[in-house]
């Protein structure tokens, strides 16, 4: 087995790596290569895109002419949430459309970024895929990792696999994130290809030059992967919170895990329109957004949740990662837990360990990470907390964390971003039991089923409770 951390994560994919190597035989690296940089014509956010979001959720019929009036074209258009987007139009006529009575906002499109994770990355390899020969799908607790995934047990995930509740493959998940790597045993026959789509064009080229022939959602950052295998894994490197879910790659960050928001809303809008149950949306922008300059996104993404609650699909959301109150920002909100129809994740973690297979202390306590608020967080789940991180599958495509080509390999993590998928995979197992298209009923299942930590009811750490899958399936 080989083992080594990787230090401090960048939102650009440029990983630092440190030469600490828990035995002789571990590679010693001190920087991974970057991955490519970014073109001038492949940049996350052209710099002639507008949005415009309209007072009424519809387009008026005339807007199409209005913007070749001024020079520009419609480049996307979503009627059932009143928005559009133009290409071609400088600042000054943008302006003089957006100051039209039937607009309530317009802006340049901005940036997005995946919710990066904390602290170091453990990274752990098995070899080839002999190595992991032998374990189960029917059974993850014989994961090879298993023994590490303290945060499985935490939630009561072996004693839902020993009463047969491994998923459905009837249940689609999306995951929203930088593509996932079909192709890890972990990951193998788990996604549904026909319907995985790319929302990047600009990484296909270089898809097919690195990897020729393979699928657009292939994950050359890492995160969508170590996501996706969280919420359902085949179990032989390491488990999943299930093992039979199918699993919708919609990739909206680039290698650098970069995109931007008009994209990001284009997936939502697909995921609900393909009639997936759940999305999962590890996602975020590091600091908290100006409801003054940026209400127009807030209001864009919220009716995009909206859109997507209303065709029965369960959106899952992490909180964040910079300790805040989310409660407390005054004139500012973080992007997605304002949405009213999302369950927002905040992440607990051990506070200490005796050794990497545990055992650990303080288990529930908040990650330290984490942000929090009881107006936002809906529940709890684990996260990861410094050296007791989550883990999961590491993609055989990344270029951020190259050592991940050479053979089976997993990640430790440590964010909201791994807490979300834990709860996406619960939340998939309700919309089982409980039937497909409602989503109200899953995200109060959610909810009432947590283990209420912290304060009695309603708590700015935990929500309404840590994630509990016995008592949420009724064993």
């Amino acid at each position: 087995m080989t083992q080594f951390r990787l230090a401090s994560l960048l939102v650009a994919g440029a990983v630092a790596l440190s030469a600490c190597a828990d035995d002789a035989t571990s590679p010693s690296l001190t920087h991974a290569p970057a991955a490519p940089a970014l073109s001038v014509d492949e940049a996350p956010v052209p710099a002639d895109r507008h949005i415009f979001v309209f007072s009424a959720k519809r387009i008026p019929a005339d807007f199409e002419a209005r913007v070749a009036a001024a020079g520009g074209t419609v480049e996307r258009a979503f009627p059932a949430l009143g928005v559009a987007s133009t290409r071609g139009l400088d600042g000054a006529a943008a302006a003089s459309l957006g100051a039209a009575g039937d607009v309530a906002f317009w802006n340049n499109d901005v940036e997005m970024t995946l919710d990066v994770p904390v602290g170091d990355m453990q990274v752990d390899g098995m070899g080839d895929v002999a190595a992991v020969e032998g374990n189960s799908p029917t059974n993850p607790t014989t994961a090879s990792f298993y023994p590490r995934q303290w945060h499985l047990r935490q939630i009561g995930a072996d004693r839902a696999w020993a009463a047969g509740r491994r998923g459905s493959p009837s249940v689609k998940v999306g995951i929203l994130d930088s593509g996932i790597d079909y192709r890890h045993p972990d990951l193998v026959g788990r996604v549904d290809l026909s319907l995985s789509k790319s929302f990047v064009p600009a990484d296909n080229a270089l898809i097919q030059a690195t990897f020729p022939g393979a699928h657009e959602i292939a994950d050359l950052q890492y995160h969508g992967t170590h996501v996706a295998a969280t919420v359902s894994s085949n179990a032989y490197s390491a488990a999943g919170v299930t093992s039979n879910l199918t699993l919708v790659g919609i990739k909206v960050l680039n290698r650098n895990g970069s995109g931007n928001s008009l994209n990001t809303l284009d997936a939502i809008v697909y995921a609900a329109d393909i009639g997936l149950d759940v999305i999962n949306m590890s996602l975020g922008i590091a600091n908290p957004m100006s409801r003054e300059s940026l209400g127009w996104f807030n209001e864009m993404m919220n009716r995009a949740m909206e859109y997507a609650f209303e065709k029965g699909v369960v959106v899952v959301v992490s909180a964040g990662n910079e300790n805040l109150d989310l409660s407390k920002l005054n004139g500012s909100f973080k992007a997605y837990c304002t949405a009213s129809t999302v369950t927002c994740v905040s992440a607990t973690g051990p506070s200490s360990r005796a050794s990497i297979n545990g055992p650990w202390e303080n288990i529930d306590g908040k990650a330290s990470y984490s942000n929090y608020g009881t107006t936002h967080v809906s529940i709890a789940a684990p996260g990861g907390n410094g050296v007791s991180s989550v883990t999961a599958a590491c993609s055989s495509f990344s270029l951020a964390v190259p050592v991940c080509q050479t053979g089976v390999y997993v990640l430790g993590l440590n964010g909201t971003s791994m807490a979300s998928p834990h709860a996406a995979a619960l939340a998939a197992l309700l919309v089982e039991q409980v039937g497909k298209r409602q989503p109200a009923l899953v995200r109060q299942r959610l909810q009432q089923s947590a283990d209420d930590l912290g304060k009695p009811g309603a708590d700015p750490i935990y929500g309404k409770g840590r994630i509990n899958m016995v008592k949420a399936l009724g064993l």
